[in-house]
This record gives structure tokens, C-alpha cells and sequence, in this order.
């Protein structure tokens, strides 16, 4: 009885995707930005983290599907990574797939090979990169020159996967809050555009990559946001031209001041960030006096006229300076599901371009 052949066939044709077997390929969806993206497509990427939520937490009798059985994502980190890379690596573990941590130390990346190479070279082996980047424009060169699904880890201009993280606390939150559930999880019973617009979001702090995302989200979805920079600390033109046209559309409200308490009246939620990142300590005492006086305190809230239900969020990790203990440690602080939730949004961003295709 003859043996079956496991060789493909030598008069088999296989389509490699390309124009030609060349390296021109058809390019796939990227997500470097939630700017590049609808309120509609940015409401099913947080509706869909909650539905992985509620599968995996919650309706744990069931088997996952594992869609990226087989399935490499390559993460190439150019800085250090707590909540992403563990958030990233177990959304892979849960979806089937495989992740890759390419650490500075651990490629050829800035030492022997450029950008444009290891992007051509990497993309070619994986099925994804989630890249966390120094300038703006390498993520935007490795999508230029990627043949798989890129997705913005951070760069220094935009925080994508951590403002629909943002997104899906606030719904959550505003969701429990109003239907008085204590006990139950049933925020993936509404939808997060009953939740969402109308908020109105204080911003205390740096002029950074978390302020310039939600600068570009938040807006289009119809939630206000009054930001309080210190003097000479601005967002980017095109970040600024972004925000006013969504609000414009969407009847959301803008305020940029350099004065925290004008920012904070009316707030349903402060939000601030880190004022001293990695590479800045050398100006570590000029960045403290200019930014003498915008701790998030209770103090503050209620000097300014928050609301009298007012929360806070943070995106870790967090230092004294910028929040006391009595409200990052409070009820009012969301920090630590807001932290949590990143698993749940990248899990959804992962399954929307890697397993789906995009949109």
C-alpha cells in the first residue's frame, strides 16, 4: 500500500499575498493612534475588552477560544514595561498565541541593524508587533515597513491602548455607580455610549503622551476635557487641531489653563500622570517648581468645586508628588481597576487586528 506524500505538491501554486513574490505586500491595519479611529470603532474595542472581562472572570465554565494557536507577537520594547508587557503577554496566552519579549538588550536594534531593517526582518517572522518606542515616528516607520499588525505600546506623542484602559474604567465606574450594583459586574449589560458622553475630565499635570490621547478619544466621544499645564508645557498643533474639530462635532468642551483649580471645577474625574519619566531626572528640581502646586488633593477638589462625587485615575506608576495618599489611596481613586483593564483593552486590540483583521 503506497505511503501518502506529506510534501506539498510540486504542481501545487500557494498565493503569497504579495505583488508577485517580491516584499511588497498588502498592508495591514495599525493601531498607533485612537486619533486614527471612530467613536463607533473606538466603543466596540472597549465593549468587546468587556465582554473578554466578563468570559474570562466571570463565565469561567466556558473554554476560551484560542484563535492564535500557533501565532506570534513580537514585542519590541525600547523602554521598560510592568502593566503592558504583563497585560500583552497573558491577552497572547489567553487568545491561544505566543509573545516574544525583544528587549533593548536582546536584539540588534539601535546597535548593528536599523529600524527599517528589523521591521522588514521581524515582520517577516511574526504575526504582530507591539512596539513601545522612544519618538513618534518610529512606530510610524515600523508600520510604514511592517507586513503584520502594528500596535502602539507608547510612544512619546500618543498612549493608545492606555486611554481605551481609561475608557473602560470611566464606563464601568459610571455604569455601577448609577445602577447601584455593589456586588455584581454589569457594566457589559449597557453600553458604554449611555455611559460615556457628558463626562467632563480634568487634566492636572505634564503635557505628555496621556494628555495628547485623550486629547484625540475623548472628544469625539463627547466627554469635556479642562487641562491645567504649567506655563510652557503645550500639546502638539495637530493634537490641539484634532481635539477642537471632534468637539466641535460632538458639543464636548475644551479648556486649556495653567490653573489647576480652574480646570478641576466641575470635574467628574481628575486625571494626571508622572511629571518626571525616565531620561528627565536631571531636571528633576526645575520640573518640581514649575509644577509647584498641581498635586491632586483633597484639598484641591474641593477648593476648585469638583463634583461632590468626583474620582481619580492615574496610569501608574505614580509618585507623592503628583497625588497624596488620601486620594490615590481612597475610594474615589480608580487607578488599580483602571490598571487591571489594560489586559482586558489590549486583549481586545489584539483580537481586533490580529485574529480580525481590523476594522
Amino acid at each position: 500500500m503506497p505511503v501518502m506524500d506529506s510534501t506539498p505538491s510540486q504542481t501545487s501554486v500557494y498565493s503569497t499575498g504579495k505583488a508577485g513574490y517580491s516584499t511588497i505586500a498588502k498592508k495591514p491595519q495599525h493601531f498607533l493612534s485612537t486619533a486614527d479611529f471612530t467613536a463607533e470603532q473606538l466603543y466596540e474595542l472597549v465593549r468587546r475588552a468587556i465582554n473578554f472581562k466578563v468570559e474570562a472572570k466571570y463565565e469561567t465554565s466556558k473554554t476560551p477560544e484560542r484563535p492564535l494557536t500557533g501565532k506570534t507577537l513580537a514585542l519590541i520594547f525600547s523602554k521598560r514595561s510592568t502593566r503592558t508587557r504583563v497585560a500583552t503577554e497573558s491577552s497572547m496566552a489567553y487568545l491561544g498565541g505566543h509573545a516574544m519579549f525583544l528587549g533593548g538588550q536582546d536584539i540588534q536594534l539601535g546597535v548593528n541593524e536599523s529600524l527599517l531593517d528589523t521591521s522588514r526582518v521581524v515582520s517577516s517572522m511574526v504575526d504582530g508587533i507591539m512596539a513601545r518606542v522612544n519618538g513618534h515616528e518610529e512606530i510610524e516607520l515600523l508600520a510604514q515597513e511592517s507586513t503584520v499588525p502594528i500596535i502602539n505600546a507608547l510612544s512619546a506623542k500618543y498612549h493608545p491602548t492606555q486611554i481605551l484602559a481609561d475608557l473602560m474604567t470611566l464606563h464601568e465606574h459610571v455604569h455601577h455607580r448609577k445602577s447601584g450594583a455593589k456586588d455584581q459586574y454589569t457594566a457589559h449589560l449597557q453600553h458604554p455610549r449611555e455611559t460615556l458622553p457628558g463626562l467632563r475630565v480634568a487634566w492636572v499635570g505634564d503635557a505628555n503622551n496621556i494628555l495628547q490621547e485623550i486629547l484625540v478619544a475623548f472628544p469625539k466621544l463627547g466627554i469635556s476635557v479642562a487641562s491645567a499645564c504649567p506655563k510652557g508645557y503645550t500639546c502638539d498643533e495637530d493634537v490641539l487641531a484634532i481635539a477642537k474639530a471632534d468637539a466641535k462635532k460632538s458639543g464636548a468642551e475644551l479648556l486649556f489653563t495653567t490653573d489647576p483649580l480652574e480646570a478641576v471645577k466641575n470635574a467628574d474625574v481628575i486625571i494626571t500622570d508622572t511629571w518626571i519619566s525616565m531620561g528627565q531626572e536631571d531636571e528633576k528640581a526645575q520640573r518640581l517648581r514649575e509644577f509647584e502646586g498641581y498635586q491632586v488633593t483633597m484639598e484641591m477638589a474641593n477648593k476648585a468645586g469638583a463634583k461632590p462625587d468626583w474620582s481619580f485615575m492615574h496610569c501608574l506608576p505614580r509618585k507623592q508628588e503628583e497625588v497624596d495618599d488620601e486620594v490615590f489611596y481612597s475610594e474615589r481613586s480608580l487607578v488599580f481597576p483602571e490598571a487591571e483593564n489594560r489586559k482586558w483593552t489590549i486583549l481586545s486590540v489584539i483580537d481586533t487586528f490580529m485574529v480580525k483583521g481590523g476594522f
